[in-house]
């Protein structure tokens, strides 16, 4: 019984060990983005401790059954089963840590089911950033802690006989090892009171990336598991009800002085735009209430790549295009991936933090969309794509959202798709204009139509057949300078069109940008463009400085067009003097409110305030927007889970 006992102890002190080693490991790789001291890394690897006896106790549950077995039955066969256990165990914490260290760097939050969302939807597409020094590193890495778990084990506890060989069976020594298994419950739960363990007892500090050094990615990936489908449950902050009041007045009612949620807003004239500009209404926009939209939706631009937003000249294609028509200065993407960005964009609804709303194809199906309201104002509606149309659920969300047309990689030929991706940008933009003007003079003429173009080549790894002088060495900037030009080579050859008197362009990215890299405040990670440009523009050169998100931009365009969008319950009409400057946005465990006065960064796993700032000082967690931000949370997870 004590070998049992001993050996019981030595695989579960072994679990703790690595976890504890590997904080080091995350701090030596991310030390330039993490910034952290000496004695930073001992406060990441205290306040992780407890995390990582709960995680160590989960691992340990099999290994105390499995000894109890052997104390039983004296079977040879149950401590193979125990060495197989602690391979299979040490391989799938190897592949875990190894995953989550290389993720990291581009996502900026600890593993979640994200990556398992993507490699079964489609296994290339989810694999096109990995270059080969991704897969030696990995490969290297997995082997190192999967060979050094594996050799602690051999030469502690794989050398303890739990049993002799003959010797008289004691009937009370299984039951008292299911008795001491049963003990890891108290690390397992995190404390003997209330609380239990979550992502919130790593929290300590006040810069987000030691907080993330400290969780133990295994018990993020498992709690990120665990909180998929359940929507009626996540954030319960308050009655549902009330979250819905909360929301309402703070997405669709008027600010009104004194407000406690949207202190220090424009008072209801304020649209953003200037007074002298005429049109400053939304039916005043366009020339045509059907113009023919052409939506280009730019994988990972942001707005530090722009000059008229404060940012470098990096586009300058887009940044012609947004003197000329109108842009959004204060606009801000919905989360931080395409699949919800899409959701954002075309359906107005807003990311959820811990899923995709594409994961679930029977909650989608239900959704109202842009493309759908505009097909039955007799719209035609195509999606141009040169990567997998099939990776995250695109193809059913495209179509349960109205396209009758999709073009993806397959529809090129094998010569076109060279990108990691599939076609890269020239293709993809060369492809969408023939079909806008067959359209334009085939046997539809006449019929308006929307004509969505997704491009891919400024995604990771930033291989392009492009190279700007001006980015030498930097192939970040290069790509999208590249996706930049083919953006404004296609604008130009649609001005060729007859019918560009008729269009509306309007050109925004899918989710907040790649660069600059590693932006520590999550507001401006999430700030992006939006511009309306084209001949169907009744008014140019107009800045509209209100706030506001990707999922106002479906009631936006429709009342451009006098199309009534109450069906797109989170989507507000940014010209409108009736609706509140306000931006929302989301990432994995983190939710921010933006409004004139008040910006609010949270996570609501941890019930951390990450970032909070106005213009009058207020103490602590003190923010105003704090309530608006649970109650956010909480209408949105009840919105999904009644799809």
């Amino acid at each position: 019984m004590k070998k049992a006992v001993l050996k019981f102890l030595w695989i579960y002190l072994l679990f703790v060990v690595v976890f504890m080693l590997m904080k080091p490991v995350f701090l030596t790789v991310y030390a330039s983005v993490v910034g952290a001291s000496a004695s930073d890394w001992l406060a990441v690897v205290r306040h992780g401790f407890a995390m990582d006896l709960c995680v160590a106790g989960y691992l340990t549950v099999i290994p105390g059954l499995l000894l109890a077995g052997e104390l039983a039955a004296r079977a040879r066969w149950i401590r193979v089963a125990l060495d197989v256990y602690m391979g299979v165990a040490a391989a799938l914490v190897a592949v875990i840590y190894c995953l989550d260290l290389g993720l990291y760097g581009s996502w900026g939050f600890r593993l979640d089911m994200t990556p398992v969302f993507y490699f079964t939807t489609s296994p290339t597409a989810a694999m096109a950033s990995v270059e080969w020094w991704h897969w030696f590193a990995g490969v290297t890495g997995m082997a190192a802690i999967c060979g050094g778990m594996w050799l602690l084990y051999r030469h502690s506890a794989g050398e303890v006989e739990v049993v002799p060989p003959r010797g008289r069976r004691r009937l009370w020594e299984p039951l008292a090892m299911v008795v001491v298994t049963g003990l890891l419950f108290i690390p397992i739960r995190g404390s003997v009171t209330v609380s239990t363990m979550n992502l919130s007892r790593a929290y300590f500090s006040t810069n987000q990336r030691l907080n993330h050094a400290a969780v133990n990615p295994v018990f993020s990936l498992l709690y990120s598991a665990t909180h998929q489908g359940n929507f009626d449950d996540e954030y319960d902050f308050m009655p549902d009800d009330e979250a819905a009041r909360i929301v309402g007045e703070l997405l669709h009612a008027a600010p009104e002085e004194g407000d406690s949620i949207r202190a220090g807003m424009p008072g209801p004239a304020s649209t953003g735009m200037p007074e002298e500009v005429p049109g400053s209404a939304a039916t005043g926009m366009l020339t045509t209430d059907r113009p023919d939209i052409v939506m280009v939706i730019l994988e990972s631009f942001s707005a530090h790549l722009m000059p008229s937003l404060g940012g470098e000249d990096v586009a300058p294609g887009l940044d012609s295009l947004a003197r000329e028509g109108v842009l959004f200065t204060n606009f801000y993407a919905s989360s931080f991936r395409t699949d919800r960005g899409l959701a954002a964009i075309l359906s107005s609804f807003p990311a959820p933090t811990s899923t995709s709303l594409l994961k679930y194809v029977d909650k989608f199906e239900k959704l109202p969309s842009l493309p759908s309201l505009l097909r039955r104002e007799g719209y035609d509606a195509a999606y141009y794509y040169g990567g997998d149309a099939n990776f995250t659920n695109m193809q059913a969300y495209l179509v349960s959202s109205g396209f009758n047309t999709i073009v993806s990689d397959k529809d090129f030929p094998v010569s076109d798709r060279t990108s990691k991706w599939g076609a890269h940008d020239e293709k993809v933009f060369s492809r969408a204009f023939e079909g806008i003007k067959e359209a334009a003079t085939g046997r539809r003429r006449g019929v308006p139509r929307l004509s969505v173009v997704q491009t891919s080549s400024s995604h990771e790894p930033f291989a392009v057949p492009y190279s700007n002088p001006r980015f030498a060495g930097e192939p970040r900037k290069n790509a999208f300078a590249y996706t930049d030009s083919c953006l404004t080579v296609f604008v130009d050859s649609l001005r060729t069109l007859p019918d560009w008197n008729k269009m509306l362009l309007v050109i925004l990215p899918d989710h907040y940008g790649c660069w600059p890299e590693n932006i520590a405040s999550a507001p401006a990670r999430h700030h992006i463009p939006l511009v309306l440009a084209g001949g169907a523009l009744a008014v140019g050169g107009v800045k509209v400085d209100k706030l506001a998100s990707q999922t106002d931009l479906g009631a936006t365009l429709l009342a451009m067009m006098g199309i009534p969008a109450d069906e797109l319950r989170y989507s507000r009409d940014i010209f409108s003097p009736e609706t509140a400057p306000v931006a929302v946005f989301t990432e994995p465990s983190l939710v921010g409110i933006i409004t004139p006065a008040d910006t609010l960064v949270y996570n609501p796993d941890a019930d951390a305030v990450v970032e909070a700032r106005g213009r009058e000082p207020y103490p602590g967690d003190g923010s105003p927007l704090l309530p608006a931000a649970k109650a956010f949370l909480r209408d949105l997870y009840a919105t999904l889970g009644n799809l």
